[in-house]
């Protein structure tokens, strides 16, 4: 995590954090999620008991909420990136219950969709300590529009993952404009 912030950073963005314990309206609600929305459910999320007031507090299931605090409390332009713990009732051979992931956020008048696969090509590049080749494909979000996901070429040679070669491609990130409804 140090090394993606430390990355992010060259790259002009302010590291923002928030609470693991969050909010309903902040984890769901601001971010576009409907209420019907399978990511609200007691099989993807830890909920905490009720309060007096009847509302549940959540573990944080994405670090977004924290791109909804930064927007409320700050005026564009914002440039920040947001690493923290995660939390999902998810639990097999590929996922565990926390796991940590690194969201962005840009607001200012000139960004579009170009200069935010630039700004990842420019990540993976740097992270992976390689050229990378890319794809971006067309995906859903409730948060962003358009969004997409975004994969690296690989291949497994022995034990052995070496990125930014072979035939096969792997998925790890997903990014997009954000939301009018979340604006």
């Amino acid at each position: 995590m140090d090394e993606v912030s430390e990355i992010f950073t060259e790259m002009g963005f302010s590291v923002a954090e928030g609470p693991e314990i969050e909010e309903d309206f902040y984890n769901f609600t601001a971010l576009n999620i409907p209420e019907e929305h399978p990511a609200r459910q007691m099989h993807d999320t830890f909920y905490f008991p009720e309060d007096d007031e009847g509302k549940r507090k959540v573990l944080r299931t994405h670090t977004s909420p924290v791109q909804i605090r930064t927007m409320i409390n700050e005026k564009p332009p914002i440039r920040i990136i947001a690493p923290g713990r995660t939390y999902r009732c998810d639990s097999d051979q590929t996922h565990t219950p926390m796991f940590h992931q690194v969201e962005g956020l840009v607001i200012d008048k000139e960004t579009h969709m170009g200069h935010l696969k630039g700004c990842l090509m420019d990540f993976v590049s740097a992270f992976f300590e390689t050229d990378v080749d890319v794809q971006f494909r067309p995906h859903h979000f409730p948060f962003t529009e358009p969004s997409a996901e975004m994969d690296v070429r690989y291949e497994r040679v022995g034990s052995e993952i070496r990125i930014g070669q072979g035939e096969k491609w792997m998925e790890i990130l997903g990014c997009g404009m954000v939301h009018p409804n979340v604006l």
